[in-house]
């Protein structure tokens, strides 16, 4: 059976908890999608003896699907069972059915790759099929410091794809990031428009309560970079109107509940106080008022848990586990985790199932922790398998399916 080699890395500690790569690279031999359905068996991790790679939906098998990415930060489905993945230093590439990784496309901007900026998110537009869009966020260099940017681009497919018609559609104002805290998650609603998580630079904190600026906010964008009319501080002075809800320090997960449509967020607390939050129009997360962690040198950050005016998580993580990219789970190849919630988790090295019950989050399981792997994003693709990508500087795409 195909088994991880141990002992090769040591974790080390960092003040930023998830946020900065932490270990040194394993060595792998890239698969196949095409060799893992005919040879399933012999690239299983942990064979069904194993607890190794035990959940409550059986033994999970993870295949390799690519290799040799330098800190992979997000991916994206393609036609042709390909992914778009983004790199952040600041390449983007695509990958074939077979794992093979495409040279870096051209057209992809300067990104400011310093700290935990660098070429983040990336999604494919709802209508893709039709106008071959595609959205991705970045660290953009101003000055001395840098901020965090969406761009559009149109997708062209070939034997050397790259990217056209390339415009940035946003860029957060706001006092500058000395390289941490950028957010950069891009979801897109049914009507078109963009939500976008940005970061408060982290030495900002404060600057999330002031509506005058972009920093610890989530904005609400049309795919051109318009305000909607309907965003809730339109008309308004003291406000950015491209702000959808504020109070927010340093989000990594965004996805829409499938079920209730509504919109759900990760964002990354300090010593403790990693959340997960339902946004509502208008509404205000509290940081840093409110919170259940406490600063990195042990000193207090929060007047309390909790204040009027000021929305409540519905989970948060004592001590954090650093969670990054989210997906709800809707698919037919893990019948029992139909509507969990999956998100990644960067210090805490491992893949964290959540089962709901409406807005409730009913329990936790944790996957894949003898992998000892950053897990930087999780998506379902449409094959019904989770997909993840581990953050170090040799990252790599996971496939995980059941070990039948």
């Amino acid at each position: 059976m195909f088994r991880w080699r141990r002992g090769l890395a040591r974790k080390q500690t960092s003040p930023f908890k998830g946020d900065v790569a932490l270990k040194a690279p394993l060595v792998w031999v890239a698969g196949t999608l095409t060799v893992a359905i005919i040879l399933i068996a012999s690239l299983l991790i942990a064979n069904a003896s194993s607890d190794e790679n035990a959940s409550a939906a059986g033994p999970l098998n993870v295949q390799i699907f690519a290799s040799g990415l330098v800190h992979p930060w997000a991916l994206a489905f393609l036609p042709g069972d390909r992914v778009l993945v983004t790199e952040r230093p600041g390449r983007m590439r695509v990958v074939s059915a077979q794992g093979l990784l495409s040279k870096p496309l051209q057209g992809v901007p300067e990104v400011w790759a310093v700290g935990q900026g660098g070429l983040l998110d990336v999604v494919t537009d709802t209508s893709f099929a039709q106008n071959n869009t595609i959205y991705f966020c970045f660290a953009e260099r101003v000055g001395n410091g840098g901020r965090t940017a969406v761009a559009r681009a149109k997708f062209i497919d070939g034997d050397a794809p790259r990217l056209d018609e390339v415009a940035v559609i946003f860029r957060q104002d706001g006092p500058l990031s000395s390289g941490n805290h950028f957010g950069c998650r891009i979801a897109q609603a049914r009507d078109g428009n963009l939500f976008v998580t940005l970061g408060e630079h982290f030495i900002h904190r404060d600057e999330a309560q002031n509506l005058a600026n972009h920093l610890g906010k989530l904005i609400r964008i049309a795919p051109d970079g318009s305000v909607p009319s309907d965003n809730p501080f339109v008309g308004r002075n003291d406000a950015k109107p491209e702000i959808w809800s504020f109070g927010h320090r340093n989000p990594q997960g965004l996805a829409f509940n499938p079920r209730s449509g509504e919109l759900w967020e990760i964002e990354h607390g300090p010593r403790g106080g990693d959340e997960i939050n339902i946004i509502a129009k208008a509404s205000n997360y509290g940081w840093p008022v409110i919170g259940f962690g406490i600063d990195y040198n042990g000193a207090k950050i929060h007047e309390a848990t909790s204040k009027p005016g000021m929305e409540q998580p519905i989970k948060y993580w004592v001590p954090s586990i650093a969670p990054s990219g989210m997906a709800f789970y809707t698919a037919k190849l893990f019948p029992n985790w139909d509507g969990s919630l999956f998100a990644g988790a960067l210090a805490g090295q491992m893949l964290v199932r959540l089962s709901l019950d409406g807005d409730k989050v009913t329990g936790e399981e944790r996957l894949l922790q003898a992998l000892h792997e950053r897990i930087r994003d999780v998506r379902q693709g449409p094959d019904g398998a989770l997909w993840l990508l581990t953050d170090n500087t040799a990252g790599r795409i996971l496939r995980v399916t059941p070990a039948k």
